[in-house]
Formats: structure tokens, C-alpha cells, sequence
């Protein structure tokens, strides 16, 4: 396999096509936009590979021994004071 390429954006755009063909055979390309890198084209089994990794689905969450508290926020309770029940 040989090393992904860098394509100037203009040359990606125009020659398109070639740098999809070179995608599949070669594997990811990278787009340069003022000579930084700014996008990568990659075959579509690497991207699916990679966005498989990237987010785990509902059941590896439910799953997982891993404390979920990182997310949770717990609300503020308000200062107001409540009313007691009425008694019947």
C-alpha cells in the first residue's frame, strides 16, 4: 500500500475522480487547503471501522462495568419554601 497523497484543493476538486480511485487503492488521501492539512478522503470499510469505534451503541453502554456519572447534572433545587400538605 502505498502512502496517502496530499492533494491541493484545487487539485481535489478537479481531479476528483482520480483522487477517489486512488482512495480505494491506496487508502486515506488527504485534501490541503494553503498547504495545511484540512480534510482526508478514506475508504468507506475504514470509515465505518472507525465510526464503529468511535461511539459504542446502547447495548455496550448498558453493558459496560464503567461508572455513566460523568454526564449527569444535578439540578438545583430551588430556595423557595414549600407549603406544608394540607391535613384532611
Amino acid at each position: 500500500m502505498a502512502p496517502s497523497r496530499s492533494w491541493p484543493v484545487q487539485d481535489a476538486k478537479a481531479r476528483f475522480s482520480e483522487m477517489l480511485t486512488a482512495c480505494e487503492r491506496h487508502g486515506p488521501q488527504i485534501v490541503t487547503k494553503r498547504g495545511v492539512a484540512a480534510a482526508a478522503l478514506v475508504p468507506i470499510g475504514e470509515w465505518r471501522r472507525l465510526s464503529a469505534r468511535a461511539a459504542p451503541g446502547l447495548k455496550e453502554l448498558l453493558l459496560t462495568d464503567e461508572a455513566r456519572t460523568d454526564d449527569l447534572v444535578t439540578p438545583r433545587r430551588s430556595r423557595i419554601a414549600h407549603r406544608p400538605p394540607p391535613r384532611f
